[in-house]
């Protein structure tokens, strides 16, 4: 990647070496005027004492004044907003700096360094980190801000749990048979547990305990830590104790925890280092996800093994007048999927990545994740016929694009596939009518107040799942499928209506049709039957809006097998412009 700044601070942490702006293009030029001279006479010149080497008393009292200069919102910056992703060397750097042009620069690298899309104009990376420090603040304040608790930190490096369970509490509390079995009580605690976290593992359980009761939830790799009884003389006895097989004073005798002992607790020392070794990775910095895939999609390879085959669509919403929600929808078949099955749950995990890059190969948006597909092993064989759907909404300025995803089957690392496409992102012209994609979908209902415009598959106060289509070589725009047995959505947004000014509202009618289409035959030629067509009421659009959402449910059971497709007709009465959508499907 080449950076194309003017002003650039070079920092080589390998060595020490900082080279500024002023070094990078400037060389020391010799001084011949005569005031610097040497003595004709060969006699020795006094030493320059800005040039004399300094002791290291000297070194340390200059050292301490430029630490000493750091303040305001570059100590801010250092010790607060960035303090759990810093590494030590480049702390070390930035507290040598010894002026704002340098620390600026500095900062800028910084955030360069992590961004993963290096020429978009957003940093995704620091934007997320913001955020999570806002949250934090917000839900894990203890007298103190919520990024400085053990929880906030936890969650501006890594994020949100996958799930948390939460004894705000504590109280009674069971103990597994390992640790002894019995009931005790404990101080208020969580345990976060992460599925997978890059470079620390997978099935990781992170337990936080309140022993003040105040509210300041910390980390520990002491599972007896939560046992308020645990130094109550004679109360909290485990299981086994109880029945004469050890006493509490047994717990005591070494080890970082102080557990119960029962049947499979011989491990439980040795696990104790691994506990110690998840405590260094947790506080270390996440590294970067999916650079297989990156490199994939980047370098263009060829397949070098199965492919993985999975459908796309990309619909269009309008945002503002400068701003295009894309909705991108990724579908495959779970039997394409390799599960795996272990404790009675069949699992299969997919990484995905997306990237939509300009005709320039610059890229704008990035979007990576994991998705996961579990069954109870037994209904496994029933669900291969299913399919699994994921779903990403990005922001994109009108223009042409390119959307590039490439998809990996965790459990079977050479099963991969690709996806490659133009992406041309409509512009919404003021007093031009128009509308956005037309999606048919499977399931769509209203959210909670909540939800709005927040999740996956939600646009706007609406949860909607398009259908995805199969293309194939002799057909790359087929219809999407139906069966009689479900519901027949559609959803479209229109924008630019006229206000009337007189009664402040617009004069669009609406209607919708489901056309049955029969194809040519050498006998008779295509034809298109309307079999419903309906006028929407203005009062379910919204009459005094320039932007009206048609969104309908209908059954199919009454519709024979073939196709059909949906239109949707608006007319604006005001600016007499007309504008329609059609969707075509089939009902199986």
């Amino acid at each position: 990647m080449m950076l194309n700044r003017s002003r650039l601070l070079i920092v080589a942490l390998g060595c020490g070496l900082i080279l500024t702006p002023a070094s990078r293009f400037f060389a020391q030029k010799p001084d011949n005027s005569p005031a610097q001279a040497q003595p004709a006479n060969g006699q020795n010149q006094e030493v320059d004492p800005l040039k004399r080497e300094r002791s290291d008393k000297e070194k340390f009292a200059a050292q301490k004044a430029v630490r000493q200069e750091l303040k305001g919102a570059y100590k801010t910056w250092l010790d607060q907003d960035v303090t759990y992703i810093i590494s030590d060397e480049e702390r070390k750097a930035f507290r040598t700096l010894s002026n704002d042009e340098e620390r600026d620069a500095f900062i800028e690298n910084f955030w360069l360094r992590r961004n993963p899309n290096p020429d978009s104009p957003e940093n995704e990376f620091r934007e997320e980190h913001y955020r999570r420090i806002a949250y934090a603040n917000e839900h894990y304040p203890a007298g103190k801000p919520g990024w400085k608790t053990d929880r906030g930190r936890i969650y501006i490096s890594w994020g949100p749990a996958d799930s948390i369970e939460s004894h705000p509490s504590g109280g009674s509390y069971q103990r597994p048979i390992e640790e002894g079995g019995g009931s005790t009580s404990t101080f208020p605690f969580e345990t976060w547990h992460y599925r997978y976290l890059e470079g620390v593992g997978e099935n990781i359980d992170l337990e936080f305990v309140d022993t003040c009761q105040c509210g300041d939830y910390h980390f520990t790799i002491d599972r007896s830590e939560k046992d308020a009884l645990l130094h109550v003389p004679g109360a909290g006895a485990t299981q086994y104790e109880e029945m004469g097989k050890g006493t509490k004073a047994d717990r005591f005798k070494g080890g970082m925890e102080s557990l119960g002992t029962g049947p499979g607790s011989q491990g439980q020392e040795s696990k104790q280092f691994d506990r110690i070794e998840l405590a260094a990775k947790i506080f270390a910095p996440p590294p970067v996800k999916f650079k297989d895939l990156e490199n994939f999609i980047s370098e263009h390879k060829l397949l070098s093994g199965p492919v993985f085959p999975f459908d796309v669509r990309t619909d269009f919403v309008k945002v503002t007048e400068s701003t295009v929600l894309v909705p991108v929808t990724l579908q495959m078949k779970n039997r394409d999927i390799t599960f795996v099955t272990k404790d009675g749950v069949a699992r299969g995990v997919v990484n995905i990545l997306g990237k939509v890059t300009t005709l320039t190969h610059k890229t704008v948006q990035t979007f990576e994740d994991t998705v996961e597909v579990e069954q109870p092993a037994e209904l496994l064989e029933k669900s291969l016929d299913r399919q699994s759907v994921y779903w990403k909404a990005l922001p994109l300025l009108p223009g042409l694009y390119r959307l590039d995803v490439a998809v990996k089957d965790v459990n079977n690392p050479d099963h991969m596939g690709y996806y490659g496409r133009s992406l041309e992102v409509p512009t919404y012209h003021d007093e031009k009518l128009a509308t956005s994609s037309l999606i048919l979908a499977d399931v769509m209902n209203k959210v909670s107040s909540r939800e709005i415009g927040s999740g996956n598959f939600v646009i706007g106060n609406t949860f909607i799942r398009p259908r995805v289509s199969s293309p194939t070589p002799a057909n790359p725009n087929p219809p999407v499928k139906f069966n009689r047995t479900q519901h027949l959505n559609f959803w479209m947004q229109v924008y630019n209506l006229q206000i009337d000014e007189a009664t402040k509202s617009n004069q669009a009618t609406v209607t919708y049709q489901i056309i049955k289409t029969t194809a040519a035959s050498a006998a008779t030629p295509a034809a298109e039957t309307v079999i419903l067509e309906k006028q929407m009421d203005p009062k379910d659009l919204g009459t005094h809006s320039d932007q009206l959402t048609v969104e309908k449910t209908l059954p199919i059971a009454g519709l024979e097998p073939g196709k059909y497709k949906v239109t949707i007709k608006i007319n604006d009465g005001i600016s007499k412009q007309e504008i329609a959508q059609s969707a075509p499907f089939v009902v199986e």
